[in-house]
């Protein structure tokens, strides 16, 4: 299943709260994205459906293996193109912004030969 963009920033939200908390839980993500809590609601709706997100008892929510994945990309290549861009010159706050766009529209080949040639450069 191919997931939009606006999913794929779930999956990310959800490993940065991760990381940085331990624990995630929706109010977390709405806060994180600046969305309301019924629409991290539907995403997590559709997340579990596709089989990315476990929502637990206590409320909390957990990436699966397959999610885990996907979120890891996402957040690397996010990572990656805030870098960049910084280095280029751009505004932290501009280069952030951005790279979230450019994170969605490169596909996974491009991104890996991007990858290798700056760190070959």
């Amino acid at each position: 299943m191919v997931l939009t963009s606006s999913m794929e920033d779930y999956l990310e939200a959800v490993l940065m709260i991760q990381q940085r908390h331990g624990y995630v839980r929706c109010v977390d993500v709405a806060e994180q994205l600046g969305v309301s809590k019924h629409s991290v609601s539907r995403a997590v709706k559709e997340l579990s459906k596709s089989g990315h997100i476990v929502k637990k008892p206590d409320g909390t929510l957990s990436l699966t293996e397959i999610g885990l994945q996907l979120a890891e990309q996402i957040y690397e290549k996010h990572l990656f193109f805030t870098k960049q861009l910084i280095l280029a010159g751009v505004d932290p706050e501009t280069a952030e912004q951005d790279a979230c766009g450019i994170e969605h529209a490169v596909s996974s080949e491009s991104f890996q030969k991007l990858k290798q040639a700056f760190d070959d450069g």
